[in-house]
């Protein structure tokens, strides 16, 4: 007998429950929230300050855990992890990208994309051909000696999208990642993450703010008072 291998059923949230007290009073960010996220998706998320995109993408990444519900990645029961159990899937399964960058200014290209790779099993001569081969992955192959400072944003979110593809996560979460740049440096930025979708299978869940960064995504959600209100089809830019 033949057993077929189980489809991976990417990324689930289901019943979840999420709020924060502020003083005496509890502010509720999710109620009984559910979302699906097939492997392989690019979703783009929209929504108001205070809406709850941030905290979506926390608890995705196992940042943050729900006070109720369930949050399954691949065939990890999130929300059941111990926190060491946690820090383990997140480091081998999911990659940031942040709106500025969060590079040490100390520390070159190459050092910067490096240090996810310090808390895997990779030897210093695995760890440079890694670092390499990413750099090289997104046009950066020639500045890995520079500093951040010496290089324009579009450059320090090229190599923070390298440092977030280091360890080959499965799960690419990008929050605001072309906030700070300008629409040819964003485009840029975008596109490759959608190349990053659609020729590498990376699923990509996208915060932003931006009506135009939403073109190069598969779908767009858009959460409004915790809830999703609108789901916009894939556009001809990501087909």
């Amino acid at each position: 007998m033949t057993i077929q291998p189980q489809e991976n059923p990417g990324v689930r949230l289901q019943g979840v429950n999420k709020g924060y007290r502020i003083g005496n009073e509890q502010v509720t960010i999710f109620d009984d929230l559910d979302l699906t996220i097939p492997e392989g998706d690019f979703v783009a998320v929209m929504g108001p300050s205070g809406s709850g995109k941030s905290t979506l993408l926390n608890m995705i990444g196992g940042i943050d855990r729900p006070d109720s519900g369930q949050i399954t990645c691949g065939f990890s029961k999130l929300n059941t992890m111990s926190e060491g159990a946690m820090g383990r899937w997140r480091a081998s399964n999911v990659g940031y990208v942040f709106q500025f960058y969060n590079l040490m200014p100390m520390l070159s290209a190459a050092q910067n994309v490096e240090l996810p790779l310090l808390l895997t099993k990779l030897n210093a001569r695995q760890r440079k051909e890694r670092v390499e081969t990413v750099l090289k992955l997104v046009g950066l192959g020639n500045r890995a000696k520079h500093l951040p400072s010496e290089l324009s944003g579009g450059q320090m979110q090229r190599v923070g999208i390298a440092r977030a593809l280091a360890v080959d996560p499965k799960i690419l979460l990008c929050d605001e990642p072309t906030g700070d740049l300008d629409r040819k440096s964003a485009d840029e930025i975008l596109e490759m993450l959608r190349v990053l979708n659609k020729e590498f299978g990376k699923t990509i869940v996208m915060v932003t703010h931006d009506d135009s960064a939403c073109r190069f995504a598969k779908r767009t959600l858009r959460l409004d008072k915790g809830k999703f209100v609108e789901s916009a089809p894939i556009t001809a830019q990501a087909a």
